[in-house]
Order: structure tokens, then sequence, then C-alpha cells
């Protein structure tokens, strides 16, 4: 008998007609996509000689560490600074610019140094008391050593520092040692110092020269005190999380028998608490009806910012009751109306928690989806390091006078004493600036870094689709197996990641290179964001935010088609649109189970990842604050309790977000297959229904008991759970 349809099925594609060669996925397919599969191995090549060039003309040395105005690291072992580690500043006045925390470069003399100073004094001071010039010669150029050379001439020529001031190392580099005291900034208790000049300078001048950096430092010690408490309880958050994985995977074998009470009790629960706000608002309406100041009506207060004001108002309280009443009728038409809907849903759970219990080397295949995408990140970061320090040092002109013409032009150390420049800016100097050039691959740099981006974007999503396609192929092998779990194909994961990765590399990698194309858009429009954040044109920042949300529903859009297309081509072998094509088909047919079935279920995993996440984080919370008396004297001394408790609620969300993954293409999986099961089958001998006899007893279907000789077979199909046949 043919199922009734609230549309027609023409308009959605005619049902899919019934094969009786076959049973389940379809093991005799070809190569799909081939052109998008070339495309992706070419550019995994390319990927692989992107990261091979930027190997090659990288040095993470720039990176790690800190240059002087000579060109040479700091802290480099093989080099006169080999024990100079810290990079010191000549006159920290002069980094009053933001590019000290981007690129850490200051137009002043920079210099390698063992120690960053630990005193105020300046260079005219020492002239006048020569026996603090052991301690600061040590700050002055190397090999320079004649405190007789005029003060004025020292200080032209950036012999020396026109000044030091108490510091300390922060990225490898002195900075002002700002400390807060009573609400004052100052350094070493003063509030103002001299400076090269003779010139009385405030504390605040240092922090706008180091343009933050004080923030910065109280961020490092935080973050020390936070690396310390990791290393003392490390131990501990490991198992905290392997608690997380046997719960999840107790949590998922156990949601067979408890899905339907669980749910239930949620939906009750939800219906409750809507009657106890429509009593509680009927019961404030009731007390401030009457009252001359509590019967002004809305539109008479306007707007008020105290959101009080309107809670003492009786009409606030009756909008409210009317509101929850509305959305209490409309929940209860809905579970009246889709009560069948939502037992569907249920059954579905409780079948995918029995396809996982018959299947359960799924429930470890994300430790291969990790791995994977480990290797991507890891491959991704790598490449945009040796990118970014990528290209030759560059020396530019750098003078003391500010007449100077020729100051920011590039020059050449190795000739810029012979020629004409030192002469025409007394004082100047060729010194380091920053790593780049102007060669044809340095000019390219920012396009490689996009390709970067992109490709890397490409093969996460390919990850992604090469597990959500394996997983659906091998829970379709359970569906499809007429008598489970006995007619299950041996090794059914392992089989159906090899027809993914043989046959279906192209279909996975075009909808891959389809969901990669619109992230790379969205990160571009943040980028876009970020820069015109302080614009002020309304428009302009409507328009983004408008292209924003249009991209996120696109993207939410695309990964759900591609996730029901991947589950087809596990199934039938065929390309990624015919793949795609079928799925929406075949979702649109039956719409309103679709609807209920996908929020219910995303509902009840979200429920479940919170409640793992959240006991174990109860857990962890009274194991760290010392509240459990038996293993007290076992917990780590802390500096911030809070560190390892949101790494192990945070690391627990994780792994029950894995596992639910895994539990999610389940049942997204065994949904498609048994909307096909209702459109092919029909419960005779020689079509018989593959779903499970909840579902059969759901819809009012049986199997029939006549010899099955579709295909020259003898044997005979189950009754339901009654022992009776039931008829539609």
């Amino acid at each position: 008998m043919a199922r009734k349809t609230d549309i027609p099925s023409s308009y959605y594609g005619e049902p899919r007609k019934f094969d009786p060669a076959f049973r389940g996925p379809v093991h005799n397919r070809s190569c799909t996509d081939v052109v998008c599969c070339v495309i992706f191995i070419i550019g995994i090549l390319g990927y692989i000689a992107l990261g091979s060039v930027a190997w090659i003309h990288g040095d993470p040395r720039k990176v790690v560490f800190p240059t002087d105005s000579h060109g040479q690291f700091c802290g480099q072992q093989g080099t006169n600074n080999a024990n100079k580690a810290i990079l010191f500043y000549f006159n920290i006045l002069r980094c009053a610019s933001p590019s000290v925390l981007i690129n850490l470069q200051c137009p002043t003399t920079q210099l390698c140094v063992s120690k960053c100073p630990d005193r105020f004094a300046t260079y005219r001071e020492m002239k006048r008391n020569y026996k603090n010039w052991e301690y600061y010669k040590q700050f002055c150029r190397p090999g320079f050593d004649n405190p007789d050379k005029p003060v004025d001439q020292v200080l032209r020529d950036e012999d020396c520092p026109s000044m030091i001031v108490p510091s300390r190392p922060f990225l490898q580099r002195c900075f002002p040692d700002f400390i807060t005291r009573n609400g004052t900034l100052t350094v070493r208790n003063q509030r103002s110092f001299q400076d090269g000049d003779g010139v009385t300078r405030s504390v605040a001048d240092l922090r706008d020269a180091a343009n933050g950096i004080a923030s910065l430092l109280d961020a490092k010690e935080v973050g020390m005190k936070i690396f310390e408490d990791y290393a003392s309880s490390w131990y501990w958050i490991l198992i905290g999380l392997v608690i997380t994985m046997v719960v999840s995977l107790l949590f998922i074998l156990l949601l067979r028998f408890t899905a339907g009470v669980l749910l239930w009790l949620v939906i009750f629960g939800v219906l409750a608490a809507l009657g106890y706000g429509i009593w509680h608002c009927y019961w404030e309406f009731s007390s401030l009806r009457g009252n001359s100041d509590a019967d002004v009506t809305l539109s008479q207060i306007g707007f008020q910012a105290d959101f009080s004001i309107y809670l003492q108002l009786s009409q606030t309280w009756l909008v409210f009751m009317i509101s929850l009443s509305v959305i209490e009728a409309i929940i209860i038409l809905i579970l009246i109306f889709l009560r069948n809907r939502i037992r569907i849903a249920i059954a579905l759970l409780k079948e995918g928690s029995r396809a996982i219990g018959y299947i359960m080397s799924t429930l470890f295949y994300p430790i291969i989806t990790f791995f994977l995408l480990a290797i991507c990140i890891a491959y991704w970061a790598m490449t945009a390091v040796f990118l970014s320090s990528s290209g030759d040092a560059v020396y530019k002109v750098m003078s003391t006078q500010s007449k100077c013409v020729y100051a920011n032009q590039t020059c050449d150390p190795e000739t810029f004493s012979q020629s004409s420049l030192p002469v025409a800016c007394q004082g100047s100097q060729c010194a380091f600036a920053f790593y780049g050039g102007e060669s044809l691959y340095h000019r390219y740099i920012l396009l490689l870094q996009l390709c970067n981006l992109f490709l890397f974007l490409w093969l996460v999503n390919f990850t992604i689709a090469l597990g959500q396609c394996t997983l659906a192929g091998a829970f379709a092998s359970y569906y499809w197996a007429l008598k489970k779990p006995q007619d299950i194909p041996p090794f059914p994961l392992f089989s159906s990641f090899g027809r993914a990765i043989r046959y279906h590399t192209g279909s996975l990698a075009f909808g891959a290179l389809i969901l990669a194309v619109v992230q790379f858009f969205r990160i571009g429009l943040e980028y876009l964001d970020h820069k015109l954040k302080g614009s002020h044109n309304a428009f302009t920042r409507f328009l983004l935010c408008c292209l924003k949300c249009c991209l996120w529903c696109l993207e939410r859009f695309i990964k759900f088609m591609n996730r029901n297309a991947y589950i087809m081509i596990a199934i039938y072998g065929k390309n990624f649109c015919t793949s795609a094509k079928d799925a929406l088909f075949l979702l649109m047919r039956n719409v309103v189970r679709v609807a209920v079935l996908d929020k219910v279920t995303d509902f009840l995993l979200f429920l479940g990842k919170l409640l793992i996440s959240g006991s174990v984080g109860v857990l962890a919370f009274f194991f760290f604050t010392r509240k459990i008396p038996v293993i007290q004297e076992e917990v780590p001394s802390l500096n911030y309790y809070w560190v390892p408790l949101l790494t192990v609620i945070f690391g627990s969300y994780l792994v029950a977000h894995g596992f639910f993954n895994v539990y999610a293409m389940c049942v997204d999986t065994l949904f498609l297959c048994f909307l096909e099961d209702l459109e092919t089958n029909d419960g005779s001998a020689a079509r018989p229904f593959y779903m499970s006899n909840s579902l059969k007893n759901l819809f009012n279907k049986s199997n029939s008991r006549q010899p099955n000789i579709a295909n020259g077979k003898a044997g005979s199909e189950k009754l339901t759970k009654s022992g009776k046949t039931r008829h539609r």
C-alpha cells in the first residue's frame, strides 16, 4: 500500500524504487567526483610545496629570539650573544608607538644584554660618579670603554644609553618594572625620574612609551602561576578526562533504556516550570491590581533604564502571564499533534544506542579524527610561522636628529660608514628594522599565508567529512542487516573507511571545498570587521553584520546538507551532487519528522553533554577545594584552583562532545535509512522491513511470515513483539 504524504512526492522527487539486490551499503561502486579528487591531490601536493618553500626561506629564530640593531639574535648559541638573551632599549621613551607591541621594534639602539638594569641612572650622573661606570658600561655598545669622550658626542652617537631605568624581562625584552601601589603607578617606589637630558619625567611617560606593557607584565605573572598549577595538577586533570570517557560511554549505552524517560521528564519539567510562572504572574497581577500607583500603563511611563520600575506595574505581570500562557498552549498543542513524531525520535535514540553497542569500535574513531586534525593544525601553524619569518634583514637609517632627511631610508650596514650619510646626519646609524625585503618571494607572503589558511580549512573539513562518511557506512551496515547482529558484516567500520578513501575522496573533497570557501569568506569578514571597529559609519557596521549573519546561516545549512550527503554516499556510492539532492528530497518528503527529530535529538544530546561535564566538574570542584576528606592529602597545592577546574570542565565537554558526535551521526544515519525503508519496502516476504521491532510496532507494521524466495533463498521473518501479524 502506498504511503500517504502531505506534499505530492513528485514535487520533491519520486520515492526510491525497490531494488531486490540491495542489502545495505553498495559494494560494487566506482570512483566519484574524479575531477575534484585530482584537484584535491594537486592541492595537497601544492600545500607540501608551500610548506617546503616556507621551510627553506623561513627562520623560526626570527620569531623565537629578539634581534639587536646589528641584526644578531639574542641568546643564540654559537654567537657573541650566547649568554645575552635579553634585548635592551637605549631610550625606552622613544618607543611610544604601537609597533612595540606588534614587532617589538623601537626607533632607538637595541643591544643584547645578560640582565636588565635594576636602578635609575643617567650617563651624565655616571660621569660625575665614576664608581658606577663598571655597572653602567655593560649597557653600552660592545668595546666602548671611553668615559672621557664628551657626553654630547656619546649620546649623539648612542655609544651608551642616555639613561637606564629599573626593568625586568618580558618576552626576552627589558621593560620598566611597573608596580601599582595604592592606585598609583610607580617604578621602584618612584613616581618621577630624571631622563638623559636632566628633565624630570613622570613614570606615566614610561607607561605610555611601553604602550600598555604594564598590563602585559601583570598577565605574565598570572601566566606563570597558571603554568605552575598545570605542572602540579596535570595528572589529576587526565584522571578527570578518563572519568569523562567512561561516563560518556556508559551514558550512551544506557541511553537506550533512559532516552524516553529522560526526554518526557524534561518536557513535563518545562511544562511545570511554565505553569508555575503563569501562577506567579497571576498572583503578582492580583496583588497589584487596584493599586493606583501600579495601574499605570506601559505606554504612559515610556522607556525606563531601571527594569525594576516595570515590575511594579500590574500590566507588566499581565503581559508576562499572557505570554507564558501562549507558550504553554503552543507546547501542549505540539505535544498533542506531534506525539507520534516524538515517539519516533525516542525510538531512534534507543536504536542508536543499540547500534553503537554492536559496533563499539565506532566510539574510538574520534581518536583517529583528532589525530588527523592535530596533524593539520600543526602543519598549518608551522607553515604560518616559517612564512612569517621569511625574508632578509632590512636595515634603515636611524638618527637622533629630527631634521635628518635620510631617516627611515633603507641602508647597507657594511657600506654605511663609508657613505656620506654619517656626515650629512651626524649621529645617524644603519640599524636593523625588520625582516622582509623587496624580493619577489616576499611580495607574495600575504598571498601565501591566505593559501595556507584556505588549504588548512579544506583539509580540516575533509578530515571531518571522512569521519562522518566512515561512521555513516558502519551504521548503515547495521540498519540494513535483516537479522541483527547475525547479518552485520565483519569489520563494518574498517570496510566503510576503505570504501570512503578508495572511491569517494573526490566527493568528500567537493563537500569540504564548498564549506571551506564559506568559512574562508567568514574569516575575511571577521578580519574586516576587526579593522573597522573604530569606524563610526553605522551603515557599514550594519552591512557587515548582515553579511556575517547570512554567511553563518549559509555555513550551517551547508554543514547540514554535507552531513546527509555523506550518509547517502556511504550507502549508495553516488557522487556528491546526486547524493545531496537525494538526501534533500528524502528529507523534504518527511519534513515534519525531520524537524522534530533534529530538535529532539539535539536537545537530548546537548543535555547529556551538560550532565556529564557538569557532574565531572562538580566532582573536580570538591576535589581541588579539598572538600573530600578521604583524599585531602592528595590534592596538590595550587595558586588558582579554578585553573585545573575549568580545564577539567572544558575538556570533559570536548570529550563528551566527541562521543556524542558519534551518537548523533548514528541517529542521523539510522533516520535516513528508516525513511528509505518506509519508501522502498512494504513488509512482504519479498520486500521486508529492516527496521527494529520497536519501530515496527510504533508504525503498526510487521514482516510477513511467508518464505522469502526473492533471491532463491528460503527463510522466515520475525514476528512483532505481540506474536501476531499486524496489517496496515
